[in-house]
Parts: structure tokens; C-alpha cells; sequence
């Protein structure tokens, strides 16, 4: 946790330093004034003598040539010096002063300025262009950076809007943000050949490997490199060393993008491994020989079968630790001057290789708007759509982009939807599959998941807003109360499909939890009489009809009366049943907020200075 200090040089200071400490956690107040709430300090300048690189963030709050000339003394340098940040014992401004990249000082000055209502005072040009920090890029998204001149002078061109060219060799979470946040000036490449070079005054590579450009280029280098290495017993570790530089120098592959080294069980004590993963900052991880015989490798040995029980050593173990079949670098024998021998093999993270995926997304209950942010942002770049039309608004299709073919699978078999999947998935696009609510409950997507396992298809599970939640949300209730119910119990009654034994409903209503019942409203009889064997008849009760839609409906009563709430309102499908006494309480106060209590973000106690 970042440690800060809030200076305050009056008493207006000291009361606002208290007000924003609760923005930061274990915060310590110093002033000059004596004052019961702040630690007080002789001066600011014998405080900083002693304290100045205790703090990852200094606020002052007084004038800012104050503040100005109490940490001119102690400046080194953008990447060292802490975030410090000046605003007026008034609270109307808040600046950023030092270190507002890379520090984080512009960041915090926001959320100061958020928290008091103040106006933000920043100066730096990306911050005020709205573009990209190329100097924090690297450290908000694991990525290591290399440049082919001054990074100032990087950062000019790019300030300066010059005409940039962005290189992006592998998918991940900061080139799905450099994508969506794309300025006028900069043009978006998959392919060095695509680019043409000499209408550009800067390349930004997002890659793992480097390349012989005449034009300023800013590496960002992301650790997606496996090595697989086999070697002679007792390799020298500087041979090793260098011969494993060389190879990746040959290959022009960066050693910032080197993510883990692998090797057999048997090397899990060599000292020149252990010594290169050391040097390269990565893990070094050991297979046991039925594992790295679980890979089909381009380069089997029958010599290494005989002495290790393994067809392979380096191709399999960059293989699995890359979870990838295919190979970067196939096995390349290298003899180095000692005379000892070794193999190396590369291979790239497979989940960072731009191809085909699928995206299982959970829709939410209803409201198109209750998609989160990564669904949403999954349906705009999809380039097919497979929803549920019964289950799921077509409005959030409407999100699509003009050209993605967007499909109701109501009406389809899975094997239909599967062969319409397999007919994009060969064209290497996204495909978005939507699921109603969240699709780890109730959403029929393990038989999914295991055609795709077997098929080799890639995808991923982004969970959404569940029935249940919308459910609370809607009768403004919170489904855990302290000390009358902690336990939420997910659930269905035993219609077509029955139930484990040590699931039906009259054992789990022993719990008394707040029970959410799920697909169940044409069996509510039988759900009632069940529910009453534990619950009492007076218990409350909530029946919602298609929660969150445009024609929601909601029904309230007690559970005597479930039963005839359904039949009533003819309510059949897309019904769910709440039934518990958190339904409407309002009672039983948590102990999170209570004075009283103290935990982690209040514990009542202030830093200590030097």
C-alpha cells in the first residue's frame, strides 16, 4: 500500500488534510500547528530532510511555492522522485507538481479533485491531448519497454502528433486499450509488411520481436517468450548463457519478452539453468517425462528416448509451458566451446496469438444496459453473435458492428450452432456466444465447452449480472442480513429434470437461507409444500417475472400464499422465486461502518515519522 503525507501549513489546512485522509488509508497528517488531530512537526524543511524518500506521495496543502521550494533540494529524477501534489487550504485547487506518470501524481491529483469537489490542475501534454503516456504504459500492462533513441525524444514526436505507426503482434489486455483508444495521428497495424514506414515519423511495436526500421521505435516487449532447453550434465553457466543470448539475437526475439524456462525433472538442479532463469528475472519449471510425452513435437529423438524416457525436452517443455502446439524457434543443437552440448526450442504464449476465439459472455437478466463493460465491449468487435432471442434482449445486439452476423439460436440445435461457429472459427474471428444472466448458473454451457475442448476451439467465460442479483436490486433488498441470514442458497425445484437427493428443496429449506428458486413457477405448488415443511407460512415471498425487462413484473406476498400468486398471474416461464425473511429488512446494522469497529482501511492508528 502506498505510503502518504498530507502537509498542512494552516489551520484551514489541517481540518480539509482530514477530509481527504480518508481517500488514503493509513495516511499521516502533518503541520507546523499544534493541533489534536495532526502529528506536529517542527518545520517542513527539517520534516523532508529526514522523511523525504519515506513517502511514495507528499500532499501539501498551502501555497504552492511552498511547496515548490521545501522539495527542490531533494529532486532526482521523473523515475525515483515520489508523487507530490499542491492544493490550496481551501480546497478549490488541486495540482499535480512531480512525477505525474510515472509517480502517479496526475492520477491522484483526479481523485483529490473528485473527492472534494475541486478543480484538477494538470499540465502534462498527453494528459491534456487525452493520448497515450508512453512513459507508464509499460508498467500498467507487464509489459517491459526498450527505445531506439532518448525516450524525451519519443515523447516529443508523439506529444507532437507526428505521423505514428502502431505495430501489434499479439492480443492481450493493453492492446484491446491502445485499440480502443486509438488518437487521429496513429495508424493500427497487424503486420510489419502491411506498414509503410516512410509516412511515418515513429513506430510504437507492442511485439516480442525486434526489427531493423530507420524511423524512432518504442518497444513495448510483453513476457510471452517459453523456452525449452535441454543440455550436457554440468554445462558451463556463462556458455549457456551466451549461447542462449545468441540464439535470441539471431532470431531478433528481445530477452524483455522471456516469460519462463522449462526443462525435464531430472534438470530441476542444474546450476547453469537455474542461474540463466536467475539472471532473466523468470521462473524455471521442470516437467516429469509422461508429461512432456503428452506433446506431438516436430523434432522427436530416439538418442534422448533411450536415456530419458522422453521423445523430447526442449519442444515439449516450451510447448507446455506455452499451452501452444506450434513452435517459434523448432529445436536448434547448439555445441558451445567447452564442448558440452545443448538444445533450445521456443515457443509464443498461446492466448496472446491473435486467431480465433470464442467468447462465452454472460448478457445479464434483461436490461441491455446491465452488460458489463468487457461483454459489451466483446459484442461491438465481435464478428458473429449467437444469442438466445427468448432469453436475451435484442437489444443488446444492437451494440453490434454494422457488418458482424448476429444469430437467434432459438430456433437452432447445438449442433447447428457449432458448425456456424466452426465455419468463423476457421476464418479467425471473434465469436461472441451470449448467455442469459451469468453462464455459470443454470446457462447449458458445459456441453458447449466440451465440444470446443475437443475441438481444440479457443474461448473464455466473461461472467455477467445474475437473476438473483437484479432480483434484490429490484425489491431494494439485500439477501444477507447480520446475525438473522448469511447464506444465499441458488437453486430449482425438481420438475423434468430431478434433483440429487441431498438437493431437494425440503433439505435445503432446513437452512432457512434467502432461497432464490430458479425455472420452477409451473411446479410452484409442489415448491410451496416443500418450502413450508421448514419455512414459516407468514415467511416473505417475491415472484419476478422477466426481472430487469421492459415488461417486468413483480408480485410480493408471503409463502402461504406462493402458489396462488403464480396461478393468478399465469406466470410460467423466465419466472423467478425469492423466498426469505432478508426480503424488505431493514433491520440489524453492519459492523463494516460502525464506529466502533476498526479493520484494515481504519484502524485508528497514524504512521509514525522518522
Amino acid at each position: 500500500m502506498s505510503k502518504t503525507v498530507i502537509i498542512a501549513s494552516t489551520d484551514s489546512g489541517v481540518a480539509l488534510g482530514n477530509r481527504i485522509r480518508t481517500e488514503f488509508p493509513k495516511s499521516l497528517l502533518v503541520s507546523t500547528r499544534h493541533h489534536e488531530r495532526a502529528t506536529h512537526i517542527n518545520s517542513i524543511a527539517s520534516f523532508l530532510e529526514g522523511n523525504f524518500n519515506t513517502f511514495d506521495t507528499l500532499i501539501f496543502i498551502g501555497a504552492l511555492g511552498i511547496c515548490v521550494r521545501s522539495i527542490a533540494p531533494y529532486l532526482q529524477d521523473k523515475k525515483e522522485d515520489p508523487a507530490v501534489i499542491n492544493m490550496d487550504d481551501s480546497g478549490l485547487f488541486v495540482q499535480s507538481v512531480v512525477s505525474g506518470h510515472i509517480g502517479g501524481a496526475n492520477d491522484i491529483t483526479r481523485k483529490l479533485a473528485a473527492a472534494i469537489g475541486a478543480q484538477a490542475v494538470i499540465t502534462t501534454s498527453s494528459d491534456l491531448q487525452e493520448i497515450w503516456s508512453l512513459d507508464t504504459l509499460a508498467e500498467q500492462f507487464g509489459w517491459k519497454s526498450a527505445t531506439s533513441q532518448d525516450m524525451n525524444s519519443i515523447i516529443s514526436l508523439f506529444v507532437n502528433n507526428q505521423p505514428t505507426a502502431l505495430l501489434l503482434d499479439i492480443k492481450d489486455r493493453g492492446t484491446a486499450h491502445l485499440e480502443k483508444t486509438l488518437p487521429a495521428f496513429v495508424d493500427v497495424f497487424y503486420d510489419l509488411d502491411q506498414a509503410d514506414l516512410s509516412k511515418y515519423a515513429l513506430l510504437i511495436a507492442v511485439t516480442y520481436r525486434k526489427y531493423p526500421v530507420t524511423i524512432p521505435v518504442l518497444y513495448f516487449h510483453p513476457p510471452v517468450l517459453n523456452i525449452g532447453m535441454g543440455c550436457s550434465r554440468d554445462i558451463e553457466t556463462d556458455l549457456l548463457e551466451a549461447s542462449v543470448y545468441q540464439q535470441l539475437a539471431q532470431q531478433h526475439l528481445p530477452i524483455e519478452s522471456i516469460k519462463a524456462i522449462g526443462s525435464i525433472d531430472v534438470k530441476h538442479d542444474e546450476t547453469a539453468f537455474i542461474a540463466l532463469a536467475e539472471a532473466l528475472q523468470v521462473p524455471f519449471v521442470t516437467y516429469p517425462a509422461d508429461e512432456l510425452n503428452t506433446q506431438t513435437v516436430l523434432n522427436p529423438s530416439e538418442v534422448v528416448m533411450s536415456k530419458l524416457g522422453v521423445h523430447s525436452v526442449s519442444e515439449a517443455s516450451a510447448m507446455l509451458l506455452s499451452r501452444n502446439k506450434e513452435l517459434l524457434l523448432e529445436k536448434q543443437k547448439i555445441t558451445v566451446s567447452s564442448g558440452k552440448k545443448h538444445t533450445i526450442a521456443i515457443a509464443v504464449d498461446r492466448q496472446v496469438i491473435r486467431k480465433a476465439v470464442i467468447a462465452i459472455v454472460g448478457a445479464g437478466p434483461g436490461d441491455a444496459e446491465l452488460i458489463s463493460l468487457k461483454g459489451k465491449q466483446l459484442v461491438e468487435e465481435a464478428d458473429l453473435i449467437l444469442y438466445a432471442g427468448s432469453l436475451i434482449p435484442e437489444e443488446i445486439t444492437h451494440y453490434a458492428k454494422k457488418e458482424a452476423i448476429v444469430r437467434n439460436s432459438a430456433s437452432m440445435t447445438l449442433e447447428e450452432q457449432i458448425g456456424l461457429m466452426e465455419e468463423h472459427y476457421a476464418k479467425g474471428h471473434l465469436i461472441v456466444r451470449l448467455q442469459s444472466g451469468d453462464p455459470s448458473i443454470y446457462g447449458a454451457i458445459q456441453e458447449q465447452m466440451t465440444i470446443f475442448d475437443e475441438k481444440g476451439m479457443d474461448y473464455f467465460i466473461v461472467p455477467g449480472i445474475s437473476s438473483f442479483q437484479a432480483a434484490a436490486a429490484s425489491l431494494k433488498s439485500e439477501f444477507t442480513i447480520p446475525e438473522v441470514v448469511q447464506t444465499i442458497i441458488l437453486t430449482r425445484g425438481a420438475g423434468k429434470t430431478p434433483l440429487p437427493e441431498h438437493e431437494k428443496l425440503n433439505e435445503m429449506a432446513k437452512h432457512k437461507a434467502t432461497m432464490c428458486i430458479f425455472l420452477s413457477a409451473t411446479i410452484a405448488k409442489s415448491v410451496q409444500e416443500q418450502l413450508l415443511e421448514h419455512y414459516d407460512p407468514e415467511t416473505p415471498v417475491a415472484v419476478l417475472y422477466r426481472v430487469s425487462w421492459k415488461d417486468e413484473e413483480i408480485y410480493t406476498g408471503q409463502l402461504k400464499d406462493l402458489a396462488q400468486i403464480v396461478r393468478d398471474h399465469k406466470l410460467t416461464l423466465t419466472t423467478l422465486v425469492i423466498v426469505g425473511v432478508a426480503i424488505g429488512a431493514r433491520k440489524n446494522r453492519s459492523y463494516l461502518y460502525n464506529p466502533a469497529w476498526k479493520h484494515t482501511f481504519r484502524t485508528g492508528k497514524a504512521i509514525k515519522t522518522n
